[in-house]
C-alpha cells in the first residue's frame, strides 16, 4: 500500500544550523497545524555554495546571493518540495515571479560577533593580525577600523570555522549572533559588536520561507509562522538592497527597527578596503517605499558608477 503523501514537504541545506532552522519550522507547524511532526518531512539540498567551501573561495567568485537557495528553490517550483527554509540574508533579491518569500519567523539578534581565542576584541588585536572571513562586508568593515589586518579567505559552517580558529588559520573572524544562538553556542563569542560599527547584512538573523506564489494551500498553512514586525523591516531592508543591486560582491549592510508603527532603516556602503563610507537613514510606515528611499539617498551620495569604481 502507498504511504500517504505528507502534510508537507520542507526544503533545507544540510548544515547543522539550517537543519535547525528547519527542525524549528517543523515544529511550528506542527503546532499551529495539530499535525504531528512525523508527517511534516525534511528534505536536504546540497548547494553550490555547501559544495564550494572546501576550496574557500569567496562568495562573490562563486555567484554571490542565491548560491546557497538554488537547488532548494528548484527543488520549490518543480513542486518536490513545499516550502523552502532559508536564511534569509542569503536569498536573491529578485525572485522569479513564481516563487514569494511568504513568512519571517521572528528575528533573531542581528548583531555580529568577535571570535578569537587571542584577543578581546579588534581593536586588541596585534598589528597585522590574521581577520579570516570570506564576506566583503565583514572584511571591509574591520579595515574600516583596522586597515592593518590581513583579510584571510574563511568559509565553512560555524563549527568548521571555530576550528579553523583552533587551528590558527585566524587570529579573529566573525560570525552572526543569530546562527550562534540558535545552535546553542553563544558562550563562542568573545564580544558582540554595535551595529552602528558593524552594520549587520540586510536581512541578518531572520528564517524566511519561501513557497509557490500560487499555492494557496502553502501561503496559508505558513501564515501563522509569519511575524508581522520581523516581515516589514525584512521588506524595507531587500528593498534597499533591490535599489542597489546588492549581492555578495558588494559591501552593503542595513537595519531596521520598529517603534509606535514607525519603521526607521539605516544603511551603508563601502568601498572594499573600508576607507569610504557612505551612510543613509529614514523613517515611515510603508517597508517598499522606505526601503528605495534609503538606497537611493546612498546612490546619490555615491554616484551613479560607484559599483563600478569601487570593484574594479
Amino acid at each position: 500500500m502507498q504511504s500517504p503523501a505528507p502534510f508537507a514537504r520542507i526544503g533545507t541545506r544540510g548544515s547543522p544550523l539550517a537543519l535547525a532552522q528547519a527542525k524549528l519550522v517543523r515544529s511550528l507547524l506542527s503546532a499551529a497545524h495539530g499535525v504531528g511532526e512525523d508527517d511534516i518531512h525534511i528534505e536536504v539540498f546540497s548547494t553550490g555554495g555547501d559544495r564550494s567551501q572546501d576550496a574557500n573561495v569567496s562568495l562573490s567568485t562563486i555567484g554571490g546571493k542565491g548560491v546557497f537557495t538554488k537547488e532548494i528553490d528548484e527543488a520549490l517550483l518543480s513542486g518536490r518540495v513545499d516550502i523552502g527554509v532559508h536564511s534569509s540574508k542569503d536569498v536573491a533579491t529578485g525572485l522569479p515571479a513564481e516563487m514569494a518569500l511568504a513568512a519571517f519567523l521572528e528575528r533573531e539578534d542581528v548583531r555580529d560577533a568577535f571570535l578569537s581565542l587571542k584577543a578581546a576584541g579588534i581593536d586588541r588585536l596585534p598589528e597585522g593580525a590574521k581577520f579570516g572571513t570570506s564576506s566583503i562586508r565583514r572584511a571591509a568593515q574591520a579595515l574600516r577600523l583596522r586597515p592593518d589586518l590581513n583579510i584571510v579567505p574563511f568559509r565553512g559552517n560555524v563549527h568548521t570555522r571555530l576550528q579553523k580558529l583552533a587551528d590558527g588559520v585566524a587570529d579573529a573572524t566573525l560570525l552572526a549572533m543569530a546562527g550562534l544562538n540558535r545552535l546553542g553556542e553563544t558562550h563562542r563569542a568573545t564580544s558582540i559588536l554595535d551595529v552602528d560599527n558593524f552594520m549587520p547584512a540586510p536581512a541578518q538573523g531572520a528564517i524566511g520561507l519561501a513557497v509557490r506564489s500560487g499555492d494557496r494551500r502553502f501561503l496559508d498553512l505558513v501564515a501563522p509562522l509569519d511575524h508581522a514586525p520581523t516581515h516589514a523591516r525584512i521588506a524595507a531592508e531587500r528593498a534597499m538592497l533591490a535599489v542597489l543591486d546588492g549581492s555578495c560582491r558588494t559591501p552593503v549592510g542595513a537595519w531596521t527597527q520598529e517603534q509606535a508603527g514607525t519603521l526607521t532603516l539605516k544603511g551603508e556602503i563601502l568601498s572594499l578596503d573600508g576607507q569610504t563610507t557612505f551612510r543613509a537613514e529614514a523613517s515611515g510606515g510603508d517597508p517598499q517605499a522606505l526601503g528605495e528611499k534609503v538606497g537611493k539617498d546612498l546612490l546619490d551620495q555615491a554616484g551613479p558608477d560607484w559599483l563600478e569604481q569601487w570593484m574594479a
